[in-house]
């Protein structure tokens, strides 16, 4: 009877054993699974443009480490409350440039200009308030060229009579919000004026090399559009 109880319980001790061994494995396994992947802020299902996030917008998404880009959003706390400025697909990594809180306002470093009339030389007709330009420098004396390498946000267009220019029926930011690129299109064919001041967001640099350049009357700026939306991430546009 004894040897049949110390059998017993030595068959228990080894399952017991067993099992600490297992569990332990496991743990240690675990363990190295989460050292290798780590958890990004995703969509939950599909987002409109010009949508505020809320909780409920947001899931985390796990990813093996490899796969996580320096801009995908680790804490969902950084997301609620900002805008989206693209469309986002069901859980698709969230992407800090694709959100702002004021797209129109001056970024951090950078505040709002008016270019001078006199410092401007041609500005294409098809720009609006949150557009991407190009800004070049033409003059005789020196050879033309561009002024900065990265677009520019546009936090403006008015007309001579001070009036935003737009579709008042087809508001361009609304479109743009939405992503739909007809209705945009639509807007800026109706335009409710010619443009005659632009205002730009600028750092402090860049303003000074524009004024610089041109306040001489030998050089004068031409703005191109590049026909898209842009996101600023640490104070430079991007498209």
């Amino acid at each position: 009877m004894n040897r049949r109880r110390q059998a017993s319980i030595g068959l228990s001790a080894a399952v017991l054993a067993g099992l600490l061994v297992y569990g332990v494995y496991e743990l240690q396994l675990r363990q190295i699974r989460l050292e290798e992947t780590v958890q990004v802020v995703a969509a939950k299902a599909f987002v409109g443009a010009g949508t505020k996030l809320e909780p409920e917008h947001l899931t985390m998404l796990t990813l093996p480490r490899s796969a996580v880009a320096r801009e995908m959003l680790t804490d969902a706390k950084e997301a609620i409350g900002m805008e989206t400025a693209v469309p986002l697909g069901s859980n698709e990594p969230l992407l800090a440039w694709k959100i702002d809180k004021y797209r129109l306002l001056p970024s951090k470093g950078q505040s709002t200009f008016q270019i001078p009339r006199e410092y401007v030389k041609s500005v294409a007709g098809g720009i609006r308030a949150g557009d991407a330009v190009l800004v070049y420098l033409s003059g005789e004396e020196t050879p033309s060229r561009k002024l900065y390498e990265r677009p520019i946000t546009v936090a403006g267009v008015k007309t001579a009579a001070n009036v935003e220019i737009d579709d008042p029926k087809n508001p361009n930011l609304l479109s743009m919000a939405d992503g739909d690129k007809e209705a945009m299109y639509a807007s800026r064919r109706e335009a409710n004026g010619t443009i005659d001041s632009i205002n730009l967001n600028l750092s402090e640099e860049q303003w000074l090399a524009l004024d610089s350049a041109c306040k001489g009357g030998t050089a004068k700026l031409i703005i191109a559009s590049l026909g898209t939306t842009i996101w600023e991430t640490d104070g430079e546009a991007t498209e």
